[in-house]
């Protein structure tokens, strides 16, 4: 008996012990319980700060993320407003009757259904209007209303909006989005400790993405509201506000863009039908990037095509350019001297090999080179590009920047950034030849070489009036007429002047800068007979339609052969600047998969474009 009674004892001891050991682990040992807590949000603190949690009810109002601004100094996202927030308190603490319709009477809503939904609150949350995504926005006089009906469970807090009241979404500037499975990989650390958390929103397309590292901040702002264990207010404590305490941030990006000149382009290509497609505009000097405007339209988070055709800037796309290409052929062939000025060509509208033709039905007759690049002939410029050889034309379109991503990037980290950089990381690369793709190693030069000897007359004609696999996006098209402009100099185009902490104070600086490794460049002389070409396109070519408006302009058209789903389409394009006396801004449109046959969209919405430049400009000179 005796010998029962000890073993019992014994084994009550050992229970006691575990229990004993197991509270010392909650209490000081931060091991997978509190692991589990910090990937909701929740630091490293023990049992204390947890059973605080429990008496409390968190709401984020600002997550801490930077913003972006034009380059006049406009907000691009965020904006604060009051908004109404509600918090689960049972029915009999919140209030009289009396209060509550009159709370649903400054909501605009029927007293049952706010009743209703906020017997559904478990977690605070800001009233929202039915077709609303964001929080209800309040008046000054409806805030002070709210607070004299002396409610309890509800508050008028400041909520800080990602992106103001009629803002359409921009390709350039992107989206955010919950990314989880990214932050396991590429932030594990930081989700440690408790730096970032898995249900936070990053970058995911343009800026936002290729500054998110500094975009997420340092923490977020929230307010803890308490309550009993009966679910009533506890009186005293109200709201606790909690928020980082570095007056550094949040960061101001400051970009290059024009936001009026943006929204004005966007209201006007959508006017227009503009349905996919995209329009850059350029500063003329160093290639800063104005605006840009992709289609379709953005819509994060409503993503329902399989080829993502939604979130894709087709500013930073490549495609088939078209004649648009034939600036690059003459200058590689005036570079190389199998051509000059007054050369004249004979087009009888056939080519008589490779099944090649001339748009124009009979041919443009006998023209000279700058008639042939006026009129477009594709009679003229195969017979060019057949006189170059492939490494001349490789030469000259990588002197032009053409084949290469033109995106201002650095290939080496560099102040706060702690690894390369390229701002639009979406851009393609583009090419002339599909054998011999732009960024070939050292090593690799002689099998480019090889790759060059080895392309044809067939070839090298149809590639000299940008079909077969000649590929250009609307960035590297305006970036072009910006070389050009700038007798050969070849920028990369900026989209970020400058990133500044919140208290003004300058973080970093992303000056313009030319091309990073490009080959060469052509003569002033080229360049100057290039534009004359062009002034002759609008005045009397294939662009005189667009002659008459706000500034007299300059540029080219193309049409590309593609197909679509085995269906015949064309590319539509227009390259240009304006003024041309005194160029002011680059511009490059495409209009995507048109029928065969139909008007030239691009040559129309380049004039439009170009006229609200001219009138903006205007009005901030005067």
């Amino acid at each position: 008996m005796l010998k029962r009674i000890w073993m019992a004892a014994l084994l009550m001891t050992i229970i006691m012990l575990l229990y004993i050991g197991r509270l010392a682990w909650v209490q000081l040992i931060p091991g997978s319980s509190s692991a589990a807590l910090q990937s909701s949000g929740v630091k490293r603190g023990g049992w204390q700060r947890v059973s605080v949690i429990q008496r409390q009810r968190n709401m984020v109002l600002d997550t801490g993320r930077g913003d972006f601004y034009d380059r006049f100094g406009s907000a691009i996202t965020g904006e604060t407003y009051s908004s109404i927030a509600f918090f689960p308190v049972r029915k009999e603490a919140r209030g009289d009757e009396e209060a509550l319709r009159g709370l649903a009477k400054l909501l605009d809503v029927p007293l049952d259904r706010l009743v209703e939904e906020w017997d559904s609150v478990r977690e605070p949350i800001f009233w929202k209007k039915d077709v609303e995504r964001l929080p209800v926005r309040l008046t000054e006089e409806q805030v002070s209303r709210i607070k004299a009906l002396k409610l309890n469970g509800i508050r008028v807090l400041p909520y800080r909006n990602r992106y103001p009241l009629g803002f359409e979404p921009k390709h350039v500037i992107g989206f955010t989005s919950q990314h989880p499975e990214w932050l396991q990989s590429e932030h594990p650390d930081d989700l440690v400790k408790g730096n970032r958390k898995l249900t936070e929103q990053v970058g995911g397309a343009g800026l936002e993405k290729s500054l998110d590292q500094l975009l997420h901040g340092v923490g977020e702002t929230s307010v803890s509201y308490f309550i009993d264990g009966k679910n009533g207010p506890l009186q005293g404590l109200d709201l606790r506000v909690t928020q980082p305490r570095n007056r550094y941030y949040p960061l101001k990006v400051v970009t290059m863009l024009d936001l009026a000149l943006q929204n004005e382009i966007e209201a006007y290509a959508d006017k227009h039908g503009l349905k996919e497609g995209a329009i850059v505009v350029l500063d003329a000097n160093n290639a800063d990037i104005v605006a840009m405007v992709s289609r379709p339209k953005l819509k994060p988070g409503h993503f329902q095509s399989s080829d993502g055709m939604e979130w894709a800037n087709h500013a930073l796309k490549a495609a088939a350019p078209g004649s648009v290409f034939k600036l690059v052929t003459e200058a590689a062939a005036l570079e190389a001297g199998v051509v000059h000025r007054h050369e004249t060509f004979v087009c009888n509208g056939e080519y008589g090999k490779y099944g090649l033709s001339c748009w124009k039905e009979g041919g443009h007759g006998r023209l000279t080179l700058e008639e042939a690049l006026a009129q477009s002939c594709n009679i003229a410029f195969a017979t060019i590009a057949e006189r170059l050889e492939a490494s001349q034309l490789q030469r000259t379109a990588d002197a032009l920047g053409i084949g290469h991503k033109a995106g201002w990037h650095r290939e080496e980290p560099f102040g706060p950034f702690k690894a390369p950089l390229r701002l639009l990381e979406e851009e393609e690369a583009g090419q002339l030849f599909a054998s011999v793709r732009g960024g070939i190693k050292e090593s690799e030069k002689e099998k480019r070489a090889a790759a060059l000897a080895a392309v044809d007359g067939g070839v090298l004609a149809q590639s000299g009036i940008g079909q077969r696999d000649v590929r250009m996006s609307p960035l590297q098209a305006a970036n072009l007429i910006v070389t050009l402009l700038n007798e050969g100099r070849v920028m990369e185009p900026r989209l970020v002047s400058e990133i500044r902490y919140a208290n003004g104070q300058r973080m970093v600086k992303l000056p313009a800068q030319r091309a990073q490794g490009s080959s060469g460049r052509i003569k002033p002389a080229t360049a100057h007979a290039l534009l004359r070409g062009m002034e002759a396109v609008v005045d009397h070519g294939t662009g005189r339609s667009i002659r008459q408006g706000l500034w007299a302009v300059a540029g080219k058209s193309g049409t590309a052969e593609t197909t679509r789903a085995g269906i015949a389409r064309n590319h539509q394009w227009f390259a240009g600047y304006g003024p041309a006396k005194t160029p002011r801004y680059a511009i490059a449109v495409l209009v995507e998969n048109q029928p065969p046959g139909s008007k030239h969209h691009a040559t129309k919405l380049f004039r439009g474009v170009m006229d609200i430049a001219a009138r903006m400009t205007k009005q901030r000179d005067s």
